[in-house]
């Protein structure tokens, strides 16, 4: 591994390299898929349970704690998919960066 860069304080930052990018981007990537599956199987579970009540309070406030499941489970993957797409591509400029011999910071 890389060892850890000293900053003018009492914290260490850590380099960068491409393993450590890509290896981020794959797990995010593995639960953004993970939640998308989770996201798909409770929409489905609630799609062929409908809500049977004649009060129209009670089918109004179960329509909304079901949106917002679904709403909570989708917003996960898409946190995780971005943040799995953002660290691929950092990776790739790392990885290039590091050929051409520059820093990061360049």
């Amino acid at each position: 591994m890389s060892e850890p860069l000293k900053t003018a304080g009492n914290e260490t930052a850590i380099s960068t390299s491409p393993l450590r990018c890509f290896t981020g981007s794959l797990i995010a990537g593995g639960l953004a898929l993970l939640l998308y599956r989770m996201t798909v199987a409770i929409a489905t579970a609630f799609a062929h349970k409908p809500v049977t009540s004649d009060n129209s309070t009670v089918v109004t406030i179960s329509a909304a704690v079901r949106t917002l499941v679904v709403g909570m489970a989708a917003l996960g993957t898409g946190v995780f998919g971005i943040a799995g797409l953002g660290l691929l591509l950092l990776g790739i400029k790392v990885m290039f960066a590091k050929l051409r011999g520059e820093g990061i910071g360049s």
